[in-house]
């Protein structure tokens, strides 16, 4: 207490409202806080100028296909971003490749963490003791004085193994000197030593609670009910986090797929804007020219009017350009997969493209789609997508997984309704001498010597029960887990009604996306026609200029809603990939796992020798997992087919509608899938 001072005089301080305070005054009024070291960051951040805020750098573009898009994305982003705005706000929730190998690594909770309960340990201790006392009692010491010095040296290596079984091997070294008069060693009443050498095993067996390879692999060495930490629960963890990265590389994907279809609509529009702009000054020029000779058609409305026009148009390809900070098309907004959002303008566009693929904001080429969406007739065969659904979709693999964990946790917590009863068996060597090595050769001269000979053994058989009486909390467990796996269950269940839902709603969409580009189509070729025709007639001094004004808005509301149904019908048919779960092996992406060490596979191959040896464990676990998921079975070539796509039935009605331009059923097939592509998770993933 003086060494830390005491401070009388306190400091003069008031409140925020200036009154002064008598008591309860404490340090400093100023919240200080500590910027955090940025010597370590990972410098990733353009500092080029955006394109709209330096006007003078000419512009160059640069053609980027989708396959492109996906494999930049791929090699390029470590956080599997998405457009939500939760990499700003919720860091912690976004997905990155990293995730599954910090689940296999975790040290609470991961397979190495569960492992190295069985591994053995060693332990050593050595304690030196003085004693200097008195006794009411002439037998201990000299006459009831006790002098005596203690020493203890230990070394223990203990074991558990799968079973539950835990061995200890013990070796013990007691030093005892003191001054009893009844010593053997150097004569009556002359303080003397002597050694006690001990090596013992222990060894001690569960016979109900705890026994089992099942259960310790599941619970792991945990005497708890509801503390479960085996390396089977760890595997599954582990299975999860790796259900829950494929989920994040397929939003990864469709996000991607949604920005570049995103770009390329903008384009679009901001080129039918441009030219409905274009038409707009030419028609205000016509009335000008009018007005201007004095003829009819060139009245002040007729002129105010094509220039109002002219200005709207004008505005809007502004905007179209630059873009407003709108949100874009993006996963779940509607539909899973993400449904087509209002144009956002083609510079946002393009940096949000950037953004989602991992390359510099601003700077350099500006980004331009090569592809074209291809509008076809598509029909699925229902039964077949409902089962590749069920089957193939990594959120019910992951649902399935904790279903598979909680099943795992029941098994385990039943074993804690049993009582507690154990096997114990130790065996002892004793040697005793006056020296602990000694090479006179006479009888108790050396503790090793002694121990050597076997003259001294000693062991203990027997059993412990321990019964809770009631069982309370092992039933509450038991029950705990029961309500559990009921839970997950019935989730499992909503969450396949949820998938077919979603897969209704984009088999669907398909067709409505098809038949809305083809009437698309022919209403803006009927609106081409119709403002042809009605720029002859003005020509011809038969309509009036209002006329073509309101055909030029219906010709561009016409391309727009055009180029917005066939950007439509590419998204739906990615979405029915996105609800059938064959989005990743229809762009031929798979997740692989990073390199391990060479040990690694040296021990994998001798663990899987010993498991096919005649001389086994007493049982077998259950089944947890069939192994690796080939994400190319049944593709000739290792490629994923769409997913079971038939003809389309011929057309009833006596006339055919109008084909798309650019596009020949004959000739142009269906888009086919990106090269091959691979996402190298962290080691240990």
């Amino acid at each position: 207490m003086l060494a830390s001072g005491c401070r009388v005089n306190r400091p003069d301080c008031s409140f925020y409202d200036g009154s002064n305070c008598e008591v309860g005054c404490v340090g400093p009024q100023q919240l200080e806080l500590e910027e955090p070291c940025t010597d370590c960051e990972i410098e990733s951040v353009s500092y080029e100028t955006p394109a709209s805020l330096n006007p003078l750098v000419p512009i160059e573009y640069r053609d980027i296909t989708l396959e492109e898009a996906i494999q930049h994305a791929l090699a390029n982003s470590k956080v599997m971003r998405d457009l939500g705005g939760t990499l700003i706000n919720r860091p912690a929730l976004q997905p990155t490749v990293y995730d599954p190998a910090i689940v296999f690594s975790d040290p609470r909770t991961g397979e190495e963490a569960a492992l190295s309960e069985f591994d053995a340990s060693f332990a050593a201790r050595s304690f030196w003791e003085n004693n200097d006392r008195e006794f009411n009692n002439t037998f201990v010491g000299d006459r009831g004085y006790l002098k005596q010095d203690l020493g203890n040296y230990g070394f223990e290596l203990r074991k558990r193994s799968v079973t539950g079984t835990q061995m200890v091997a013990r070796h013990t070294i007691d030093y005892d000197f003191n001054n009893n008069i009844g010593n053997r060693f150097n004569g009556a009443g002359t303080a003397s030593g002597e050694y006690q050498a001990i090596v013992d095993g222990e060894i001690r067996q569960p016979l109900l609670q705890g026994a089992g390879v099942l259960f310790n692999r599941i619970a792991g060495p945990s005497t708890q009910p509801g503390v479960l930490n085996g390396v089977m629960l760890a595997r599954v963890r582990t299975d999860i986090g790796l259900a829950d990265f494929e989920v994040a590389v397929r939003d990864l994907v469709a996000n991607v797929e949604n920005a570049y279809w995103d770009l390329y609509f903008t384009y679009r529009d901001l080129d039918a804007k441009k030219r409905a702009r274009d038409y707009a000054l030419e028609t205000y020029q016509s009335v000008a020219a009018e007005a201007a000779g004095g003829r009819e058609g060139g009245e002040a409305d007729k002129l105010g009017q094509a220039l109002e026009q002219y200005w709207r148009y004008e505005s809007e390809v502004i905007n179209a350009l630059n873009g407003r900070t709108l949100e874009g098309t993006r996963t779940d907004n509607g539909s899973g997969g993400g449904t087509s959002r209002s144009p956002v303008g083609v510079q946002l566009a393009e940096r949000r493209l950037r953004l989602i693929i991992g390359m510099p904001v601003n700077g350099g080429p500006i980004l331009r789609p090569a592809d074209e969406p291809v509008v076809v007739p598509v029909s699925f065969d229902w039964p077949t997508l409902v089962t590749e659904a069920t089957a193939s979709r990594p959120e019910l693999r992951r649902q399935r997984w904790r279903v598979k964990q909680v099943e795992l946790e029941l098994i385990a917590n039943r074993n804690f309704l049993l009582p507690q009863l154990d096997a114990v068996g130790r065996y002892r060597y004793r040697g005793f001498g006056e020296d602990l090595i000694s090479q006179s050769g006479q009888q108790f001269s050396s503790a090793y010597q002694n121990l050597a000979d076997g003259g001294y053994q000693e062991w203990q058989l027997g059993v412990e029960l321990e019964i809770p009486l009631g069982f309370r909390r092992g039933h509450t467990a038991v029950r705990t887990s029961e309500l559990a796996l009921a839970r997950e269950r019935v989730i499992l269940a909503e969450q396949k009604r949820d998938v077919v839902f979603g897969l209704s709603n984009a088999a669907a969409d398909v067709q409505r996306a098809f038949q809305v580009a083809e009437a698309q189509y022919n209403r803006f070729d009927a609106a081409q026609r119709q403002i042809q025709a009605l720029k002859a007639a003005q020509d011809a001094g038969r309509v009036t200029v209002d006329l073509v004004l309101e055909a030029q808005r219906r010709v561009l509301d016409a391309e727009i809603l055009y180029h917005q149904a066939r950007v439509d019908f590419m998204l739906a048919l990615r979405n029915v990939h996105f609800e059938n779960g064959t989005l990743l092996a229809y762009n031929n992406i798979y997740l692989n796992e990073g390199a391990s060490q060479g040990q690694a596979y040296c021990d994998a191959i001798d663990l899987e020798e010993r498991r096919l040896r005649p001389l086994d464990y007493v049982c077998r676990d259950a089944v947890i997992s069939r192994g690796q998921v080939d994400q190319s079975a049944g593709v000739p070539g290792g490629h994923a087919p769409m997913p079971a796509v038939v003809p389309a039935p011929p057309a009833t009605e006596p006339a055919a509608p109008k084909a798309l331009p650019g596009f020949d059923p004959a000739s142009e097939p269906l888009p086919t899938p990106a090269g091959d592509l691979s996402l190298l998770l962290a080691p240990g993933a």
